[in-house]
């Protein structure tokens, strides 16, 4: 062994001992020349870590929200905030009349650190409103400004001024959770939800009417875990709630803390798992809301300069080198874990995360840029960090990482060089069907490469595979089933139409989410409403719409009515998912390519798909081990639009490792090896 003194950005020493730890590049021989960079980058995060947890246990390090924030203590309220710039703060209140009062101003602790004791308790009540005025100078002048404290748990928006206030949340009778929490299912069937979105009326939807509409439709489908979208608040509802202003606050505009505590728990006594979008990757601009210039700085929580903002986002960009900055969203990790129980995080935007020029404008096709001087390494450690929090905190988190770069080793454990998140979401996946349905007719689709690209992922880690998210959703962009119906979604959707674009596209529909779903790395994502091909695109409420909320919805009514065929592809998509947790996550076998027929094994599972436009098979012949097998699932079953074409009764036996079929055009069949020959 060698050791070597080096240094790095923030003027962190580390020693880079080769050979210490096995690594990333055991396992992926084209890292072999970037071992020495990539052990660079683990002892530059072995070096930050302890600089930033200061000998603390990593769980004890992350309860700044135990310490900041509103409190009420034995003896009264305590308020604390880091306020390192501030020459005064106070707390202003309707007891106050909103103006400085002496009897409310803070004193200023040791680096930074702010304090208000209030007594007694009823200066301060359950759903009393209230904010901060810091003071600071600028210039030789001092300045005022009003701000939502950093740690605050309620916040909510006048509807008439549209400002935003704290809340003290202090309720007689804190909540009682009623059911433990579920235990991991393998493999992640995950349904991505936004609450307020999701109901069919027009208005914003509420953690309560989740519960009762929604919750009982996902566990009816076969999903086992529920991503909820837009949790932490956020100013501007159109944001999809990417722009976090009050990153512990559950968004007021679905209900109450106590409503969306009652919403986990009751997903919880149906075996379903809570996992939420979290947002790290940057912050809302907003001053009056978020934190932006806090205490008169744009350097408090975020970096100087240009490098603090988020060009394409229009936002902020955390400062990972601080250690103030990674005990507030540290501590934001496990106040979720803990306050509410959830059972994981989908971590947003992490590419932003990794680079410096928060991956912009790159096609990641060399493995130089994973070892650049482009690297954020910072962001690296904190994302090291975060992972090591949530499994310490609750060893059996989910923890995926939205990266499109394929980042080596974020979806491998940190004891081999890795970030430790348990799974990265395969962004490309939607973007390869784009291109595939703009770009290919429909007999020149390229079977081999699809099949490749949708089961391709780094050997060290598993994946989350979907055919669409949101962002394929939105306004501006098209589902699935817009790319392959178009306007015919409107008037020729009814089941005794005979549209032929609506038949191809249903077909396609079933057939792109089989293969997606069957070719997953370790688990499955949809989002709300495309399991059954929803027909309107989403669209907030905007002053280009006249704030309208037609399309900030979801019409359930279509894939619940028997005489359209959205209610065709919901039964399809239910069908696919009570599949799914029987399918092995095991290497292919056998995979054939011909004709345009595709036919490969999982376990017992052989998957067969003929995506010819125009050809049905006879005694097509797909590799497979002999014995008998049994149907499991058509998609030109009747009872999910088609034409009952495969004998779902008829004996299907292989010999001599090979099953002869009937598979017309246009379908997919998923048959199970009963018994050996």
């Amino acid at each position: 062994m060698v050791a070597v003194m080096g240094t790095a950005s923030n003027d962190i020493a580390y020693t880079k001992t080769y050979m210490v730890i096995p690594t990333i590049a055991d396992k992926d021989p084209w890292l072999e020349p970037y071992r020495d960079q990539l052990e660079s980058q683990w002892h530059y995060r072995e070096a930050a870590t302890k600089k930033i947890l200061g000998g603390q246990a990593i769980e004890d390090f992350a309860l700044g929200h135990l310490y900041f924030g509103l409190h009420k203590r034995r003896e009264g309220w305590v308020i604390r905030e880091w306020a390192p710039n501030a020459t005064a703060l106070y707390l202003i209140s309707d007891a106050t009349n909103w103006a400085d009062d002496p009897a409310y101003a803070f004193r200023r602790l040791e680096n930074g650190v702010w304090e208000l004791l209030l007594l007694p308790f009823a200066s301060l009540g359950h759903l009393e409103h209230y904010k901060l005025r810091l003071h600071w100078l600028e210039n030789n002048q001092t300045i005022s400004a009003e701000r939502i404290p950093s740690y605050a748990n309620y916040v909510v928006q006048d509807p008439e001024s549209h400002q935003f206030d704290a809340v003290v949340w202090d309720p007689p009778v804190p909540y009682a959770w009623k059911n433990p929490s579920v235990e991991p299912t393998e493999p992640p069937l995950i349904y991505e939800a936004h609450v307020g979105m999701s109901g069919d009326r027009k208005a914003v939807s509420t953690y309560q009417q989740f519960i009762e509409e929604v919750l009982p439709r996902i566990k009816k489908l076969g999903y086992n875990t529920v991503q909820l979208m837009a949790i932490q608040e956020h100013p501007y509802y159109g944001s999809f709630g990417y722009h976090v202003s009050s990153f512990f606050a559950a968004s007021s505009r679905f209900g109450t803390p106590d409503d969306l505590k009652l919403l986990i728990d009751t997903a919880h006594g149906m075996g379903l798992r809570i996992i939420l979008d979290i947002v790290h990757s940057h912050a809302v601009k907003n001053e009056a809301e978020g934190l932006s210039r806090f205490d008169g700085t744009l350097s408090q929580y975020f970096h100087a300069g240009d490098r603090g903002n988020h060009s394409a986002w229009d936002s902020r960009v955390f400062d990972y080198g601080k250690p103030q900055v990674v005990h507030f969203l540290l501590s934001n990790i496990r106040y979720w874990l803990d306050e509410y129980r959830v059972d994981g995080f989908r971590f947003d935007g992490v590419t932003s995360m990794l680079y410096k020029n928060h991956g912009l404008e790159q096609d990641f096709g060399s493995y130089d840029e994973y070892v650049s001087d482009n690297v954020e390494l910072d962001g690296l450690t904190y994302l090291g960090l975060a992972s090591q929090l949530a499994h310490a905190v609750r060893p059996d988190a989910l923890l995926i990482a939205e990266d499109m770069s394929a980042f080596p080793g974020l979806a491998a454990p940190i004891s081999e060089g890795g970030l430790g998140f348990d799974y990265r979401l395969s962004m490309g996946v939607p973007d390869l069907w784009i291109k595939t349905l703009k770009e290919h007719t429909d007999e020149n689709w390229d079977l081999g490469h699809l099949f490749h690209e949708l089961s391709a992922h780094r050997v060290e880690e598993k994946t989350i595979s979907y055919a669409e998210s949101h962002d394929q959703a939105l306004v501006g962009d098209k589902t699935l089933i817009f790319r392959l119906i178009d306007k015919d979604m409107y008037d020729h959707m009814q089941r005794d139409d005979m549209s032929l674009t609506v038949e191809r596209g249903t077909a396609l529909h079933k057939m792109i989410r089989l293969f997606t779903a069957s070719t997953h790395g370790g688990g499955y994502l949809n989002f709300m409403g495309n399991e059954f091909g929803h027909p309107e695109w989403i669209d907030f409420p905007r002053e280009g719409n006249g704030w309208s909320y037609d399309y900030a919805r979801r019409q359930w009514n279509l894939a619940d009515n028997p005489e359209l065929q959205y209610s065709y592809l919901q039964a399809f998509d239910e069908a696919m998912i009570q599949l799914l947790p029987n399918v092995p996550t095991t290497e292919f076998q056998w995979v054939t390519n011909d004709q345009q027929v595709l036919s490969y094994i999982r376990g017992d599972y052989v998957f067969v798909f003929n995506f010819s436009p125009t050809s049905s098979y006879a005694d097509f012949i797909v590799p497979a081990s002999s014995g008998s097998y049994s149907l499991e699932l058509s998609s030109d079953h009747t009872s999910f639009g088609g034409q009952q074409r495969v004998a779902k009764d008829a004996p299907y036996v292989a010999t001599e490792n090979q099953l002869k079929l009937y598979i017309p055009s246009r379908v997919a069949i998923v048959l199970r090896r009963a018994s050996a020959e």
